[in-house]
């Protein structure tokens, strides 16, 4: 799949979810590159990501930052190319509501989902 047609999935998708959870999000990027996933294991890439302001910082400029959800086509090339029958469409949805999950376990203060991440890398680093 070309970046393109990555880009015009993602929005297809992104315009099936109800406007109610997408609420103080600015929007969906789709990256073109490979994002190495910050853990530093070998092979594990980032396909996407949420990113918030935070708490509110001394230095100000936070809040105005935004709330973003980002996902990488270089990583989903990359997994697709070491995986044969790579489902594009279900990996993209799968990502992208895991990310929105974020966004809205953000906005209601929780954080149920970044403790089952660091559950599963945990996982990941004992094999």
């Amino acid at each position: 799949m070309s970046y393109e047609e990555f880009v015009e999935l993602v929005g297809r998708l992104w315009d099936e979810i109800p406007d109610e959870f997408k609420v103080e999000l600015q929007g969906v990027h789709v990256l073109p590159q490979l994002k190495a996933d910050p853990s530093g294991l070998p092979g594990v890439v980032r396909l996407g990501e949420y990113t918030d302001p935070g708490p509110p910082s001394v230095f100000s400029g936070g809040l105005h930052l935004g709330r973003h959800i980002a996902l990488y086509y270089g990583s989903f090339a990359s997994v697709a190319a070491a995986s044969p029958g790579f489902d594009w469409e279900e990996q993209t949805w799968e990502t992208l509501l895991h990310e929105l999950r974020h966004h809205v376990e953000s906005l209601a203060w929780r954080d149920d989902l970044i403790q089952e991440d660091l559950r599963q890398l945990k996982r990941l680093k004992r094999r």
